[in-house]
Parts: C-alpha cells; structure tokens; sequence
C-alpha cells in the first residue's frame, strides 16, 4: 500500500510540475514538429535520466538543502537571469538576418537523447522545486522512505514527468498546426515573451524570500 501510494504521489507531483518546465517543453516541441515522435521519446528519456537522479538526490539531501541558503539564494538569482537568456536565445534565432532558423539547428547532428541529457543537466530550476516538494511530502509524511519505498516514489516522479512533458508537447503541437497564424508566432513572440514572464515570477519570488524581511 505504501508502494502504491509513493508511486500516486510522485506521478502526481511530476505531472503537474512539468507543465512549467519551461525551455525542456519548448525543446521537445521543436524536435518533435523537425524530428518526429520517435526523436521524441529519445529527448524525453534523456531528460527522465538526469531527473531521475536529481530528484533521488534532492529527496535524500532535501532538509540539507534547504538549510544551505546561501546556495538557495544562488540557484533562485541565477535562475532569473537563466530565463531571460533563454529568452533572448529564442528571440534572436527568430528574427537573425538570415531568416526564421530552427532553435535546434545547431544541435542536429546530436542524438535527440544527449540534448535532453545536456540540457536537463543545466535546468536549475528543478533543484528548488523539488527540494521544496520533497521536504513538504516528507513532512507530511506524504511519502514513505523506509526500505526501497524511495525508489516507489522515484519511479513514479519519473513516469509522471514523461507523461506530462509529452501530453503538453503534443498539445503545443496541436494548437499551432490548427492555427497557422498563431504558430509563426510561437517561436519570435510567444515563447520569449512566456519566459520573460517566468523570469519576472522569479524576480518576485527572490525578492520575498530573501530581501522583503530586511527591508520591512
């Protein structure tokens, strides 16, 4: 039953919390409407590989973690500024003067799973994230981490993740292929402009956990 119910939690957790993953979702989308289904899926398991050992080492390490607030502090600011170059990434390939170029044009001649390997190794925002949710199931004892009970909740971070990236991508995929308008601008507006947003959400979330105390 405890099985049962690390495997419930942690697919729920992951499902939800891959919606704002942000540039991963964004990525995947790009390989799956150049590449295909299948380049797909070997994206998604490169992701799952390197989210599956952030997330064992987060559960295990979360009370530590969020102790070392000077290495909070840092991953949260950095995370500001992570977006608003990724922002400006996607801009930039969107409107260079050679034309509207692929985001994934560089990276072709690598396997769809060593990008999303690469790319999950530097999404430093899943390490709050999930120290946040671990140490709030742990202590509601949500989750269970006695014998191989952690590897139950683990297993099911991991297929909630894929299910929920891929569901979202093919959503993405499905409202811009029946809305050729709105799919031109998908790359040069809207994905900017959503991780300009998410940069501010940051910003704000920065400032009242860490300077909004001092100032009052």
């Amino acid at each position: 039953m405890r099985a049962i119910k690390n495997i419930f939690v942690g697919f729920l957790v992951s499902f939800i919390g891959s919606i704002p993953l942000g540039y991963l979702n964004v990525i995947g989308y790009e390989i799956f409407s150049k590449l295909g289904i299948y380049n797909l899926f070997q994206f998604l398991s490169g992701v799952i590989c390197i989210e599956m050992f952030v997330i064992y080492f987060t559960l295990v390490f979360a009370t530590p973690l969020v102790n070392n607030k000077k290495l909070m502090k840092t991953i949260d600011v950095f995370a500001v500024f992570f977006l608003l170059i990724l922002s400006y990434s996607f801009y930039a390939s969107a409107n260079n003067s050679v034309g509207n170029q692929s985001v994934l044009k560089k990276y072709m001649s690598y396997s769809p799973f060593l990008i999303g390997v690469l790319l999950n190794c530097i999404n430093f925002l899943q390490l709050p994230f999930w120290t946040g949710w671990n140490l709030y199931l742990l202590n509601g004892k949500f989750i269970s981490l006695g014998r191989k009970y952690k590897f139950f909740y683990v297993g099911g971070t991991i297929i909630g993740t894929f299910i929920g990236m891929l569901s979202l991508i093919l959503l993405l995929d499905s409202v811009s292929s029946q809305s050729f308008r709105f799919s031109q601008y998908i790359i040069p507006v809207c994905i900017p402009l959503f991780f300009v947003i998410m940069s501010v959400v940051q910003m704000v979330k920065v400032y009242r956990k860490y300077y909004k105390k001092r100032s009052l």
